[in-house]
């Protein structure tokens, strides 16, 4: 099941899923959400929003600190290989730790990783809940001191992983 308004639906009546609110607030806030869901949206995951038609993966980023919420299909891999390189903000994918996208951008590449316990209930684009969870382990993954530093300071429950602790 994808997770943002960016992709088409493998499975389900609609692409358009977002974040649970307090993820975002936790972590929060953020200058630039280039995968945001369609106005109207029942809240803001970032002061600016770029929505379809507009290629938030091309788009100019700026220094903006970004939230991203990429698809959950294949085109995960392009969205965070773009936040590996932006440097500056922090991503919720699937942790799919064995996957090549994984390993390249996030064990490669990541500041820390912060690994959700319990798997979210993502929301309708009118901003009801979910019947059913994510169907997947969820990761937030921080690119930048600022990021790591606010997964640090963030009350998800989670475990949180650091290069440095394996080096």
């Amino acid at each position: 099941m994808s997770l943002s308004s960016h992709q088409r639906p493998h499975r389900g009546a609609s692409d358009v899923w977002l974040t649970p609110p307090e993820i975002v607030a936790a972590v929060g806030p953020f200058d630039l959400d280039p995968c945001a869901a369609p106005d109207p949206r029942p809240w803001d995951t970032a002061a600016v929003h770029l929505t379809l038609p507009e290629d938030g993966l091309s788009a100019d980023w700026g220094d903006n600190f970004v939230w991203c919420n990429p698809p959950f299909g294949p085109e995960a891999a392009a969205w965070l290989e773009r936040m590996a390189t932006h440097r500056h903000g922090i991503a919720l994918v699937p942790a799919r730790t064995e996957t090549r996208w994984f390993v390249r951008n996030v064990w490669g590449s990541a500041s820390a990783v912060l690994f959700l316990h319990g798997r979210p209930h993502f929301h309708h684009a009118d901003g009801t809940r979910g019947h059913a969870n994510s169907g997947a382990p969820i990761c937030l993954v921080a690119y930048g001191d600022r990021a790591k530093w606010r997964l640090a300071r963030c009350t998800l429950a989670g475990t949180t992983w650091h290069p440095e602790a394996t080096s």
